[in-house]
């Protein structure tokens, strides 16, 4: 990832309902979510749901196909691997035991 594929990506995460649709859709897991289903999830009207949507598919962190009459969405997961990865890429300047908690998902909070 680059620089400037990687601050798109930060710019449709840098906004609250966003970044929770994509927290959503990661624990959803491959199969997604139909739109309807994230809407009452996150208590977003259509419109407003359909902006997010766009605004994410936009920046390339989720995918969407139609099944039937459904539009489903999931999470881009080789672009947010590929996202962290570009955060980590240098980490510690090679020290990897500093950054080995983050690389396996520890909760640092």
């Amino acid at each position: 990832m680059d620089d400037k594929a990687a601050l798109t990506a930060f710019a449709g995460l840098s906004q609250e309902t966003r970044l929770r649709i994509v927290r959503l859709l990661v624990r959803a897991g491959p199969a997604g979510l139909a739109a309807g289903a994230i809407g009452e999830a996150i208590g977003a009207s259509s419109s407003r749901l359909s902006f997010h949507l766009a605004h994410l598919e936009q920046a390339h962190l989720v995918t969407s196909r139609r099944e039937g009459r459904f539009v489903i969405y999931a999470a881009a997961y080789p672009v947010l691997s590929d996202l962290v990865a570009f955060l980590m890429r240098d980490c510690c300047d090679g020290r990897s035991e500093i950054c080995a908690p983050s690389l396996a998902g520890e909760d640092h909070d």
